[in-house]
């Protein structure tokens, strides 16, 4: 009699959640839709504001185009004959492969380096007494300021810009690390240690996962920079990628190409960042529910 009177008792509660469910979803699909036009409002009313401000398809003399000229100079980089001698006419696409390809091999470089340094620095006074000095000593030094290096080491080639975007995000990447070790709670890592753990099994288990937050803030600081490395590089240590067409752009006065390009890059960073913040998600499930909960 009771196994009756619970289930019935059960079925309206699971209605319920049932009917919840896609409630909670629609409104969620909703508040993605007035975010996501939010995010469009300002660069929109930017655009029509320098429309309505040129006179003759541009400003301030002629130097700056309006996005009507813009856009039909991307339209043609993007998608003209290609081939010819005109370089900004259906290159787009292979420069913009280019520029990528370099900073994701650059950004893996320092994360490979400068995840397992910065949590070594934060975890082990050693370590930290031995590396922190000479990265805070060289983290000031501008990308810039390495040029001439690179150039003189790796030459005009691929290995000079994937340095310099490792360099330029390593360090972010190696700070962030270094404080989110620092910041664990040491209640967490006496409880590991008083069960039996050993000092790498609370590195690997307490010390990393505790780190994660601040160095995912390191990563999406790190990729920001990596993508201003990158046009850094091109435009002097190699020939090719979104910089270099930027500064060969400039040179030869096709501002339309120039904000072509800087609108490109803009878009490049904004979507690896996207990237990033999805797999912060994925891999601290955790986090967003405590901060649901919270």
């Amino acid at each position: 009699m009771s196994t009756s009177t619970d289930r019935i008792g059960d079925e309206p509660s699971a209605k319920r959640g049932s009917a919840a469910s896609p409630a909670r979803m629609s409104l969620a699909a909703g508040r993605g839709v007035r975010q996501a036009a939010i995010a469009v409002l300002l660069p929109l009313a930017v655009i029509i504001l320098w429309q309505a401000a040129g006179h003759g398809g541009s400003l301030f003399g002629g130097v700056l185009p309006t996005p009507d000229r813009v856009w039909k100079a991307w339209v043609v980089w993007a998608f003209g004959p290609s081939g010819g001698f005109n370089a900004y006419s259906g290159t787009w696409l292979s420069n913009l492969v280019f520029s990528a390809e370099r900073v994701v091999k650059g950004f893996a470089c320092a994360i490979l380096v400068g995840v397992p340094v910065g949590v070594m620095i934060g975890w082990n006074r050693v370590v930290s007494g031995a590396f922190d000095p000479t990265v805070q000593l060289l983290r000031p030094i501008p990308i810039t300021a390495w040029l001439p290096f690179s150039i003189a080491i790796f030459g005009i080639q691929d290995v000079g810009a994937i340095f310099l975007i490792a360099l330029g995000a390593f360090y972010p990447i190696v700070v962030n690390s270094a404080q989110g070790a620092r910041d664990v709670e040491r209640n967490l890592i006496r409880a590991a240690l008083m069960m039996g753990a050993s000092r790498w099994t609370v590195l690997r288990r307490v010390v990393l996962p505790a780190s994660l937050p601040a160095i995912f803030t390191g990563l999406r600081i790190g990729l920001g920079i990596a993508w201003t490395a990158v046009i850094v590089a091109e435009m002097i240590a190699v020939k090719s990628g979104l910089g270099y067409v930027l500064w060969d752009a400039y040179y030869v006065g096709r501002m339309d190409v120039v904000i072509a390009d800087m609108i490109s890059i803009g878009v490049l960073g904004l979507v690896s960042d996207r990237i990033i913040i999805l797999i912060e998600g994925w891999v601290l499930t955790w986090r967003r529910l405590q901060s649901f909960q919270g």
